[in-house]
């Protein structure tokens, strides 16, 4: 089916969701690889992995709007980037969907995950009870929002040296199904705050972030 969402946030960011009902090797047609690359594919086990792995590079080459060679590595801590294009990335998959933000703006981040109702057993490993005060009559969806939030700001600040638990606050917000909360994170001794944008896309929450 190919891409199912896109959307400009302004002139400087936009993300897109592809839903993969392609084969590994109908997406890999879609690509160039160098032989870092095709090492990588080879080190994933087959199924799911390799086909969000191969869903992501053909999402960010529909956004830039190329057929040449894309270089997208990532850095010592897993963070993709792009050296020969003036954009921060930020990947993400679920299940049947990959997704790409891109900003020129600043460090961007994305996440998408389907609901479950697994997320009630966990629910004290990421949030504080502060914040799970605010959570409405234990709101499955609220709470996803939440988690899908702080992996956005996780990935905007690098992938490391950061406890969801510990250094992310969520302030109290009114849940819809989309909506903006304010995160605050602490790190390196101080107090950064961001603006998190989250909705639902059919049966998945998404939330996703740039800092400017």
């Amino acid at each position: 089916m190919g891409l199912v969402y896109l959307r400009e946030l302004n002139t400087e960011t936009k993300f897109a969701l592809w839903r993969i009902e392609e084969t590994a090797e109908e997406l890999l047609g879609k690509l160039q690889l160098d032989e870092r690359e095709k090492a990588k594919l080879e080190s994933l086990t087959k199924g799911k992995r390799r086909l969000h792995w191969l869903a992501t590079r053909v999402l960010l080459r529909f956004l830039l709007k190329t057929e040449e060679y894309i270089n997208c590595p990532s850095d010592e801590h897993g963070k993709p980037y792009l050296p020969d294009y003036p954009y921060n990335i930020s990947l993400t998959h679920s299940y049947d969907f990959a997704g790409v933000l891109m900003s020129t703006q600043g460090p961007c981040g994305i996440d998408l995950e389907i609901i479950k109702e697994k997320i009630v057993r966990i629910k004290e490993k990421f949030m504080k009870p502060r914040e799970l005060a605010f959570i409405q009559n234990e709101n499955i969806d609220q709470m996803y929002a939440c988690w899908c939030a702080k992996e956005a700001v996780y990935k905007l600040q690098g992938n490391k040296g950061v406890s969801f638990l510990e250094d992310m606050t969520i302030l109290p917000f009114q849940y819809r199904p989309q909506g903006v909360m304010t995160l605050l994170l602490r790190k390196d001794k101080k107090t950064h705050s961001f603006q998190v944008y989250y909705e639902q896309f059919q049966e998945y929450m998404l939330a996703y972030v740039v800092s400017d």
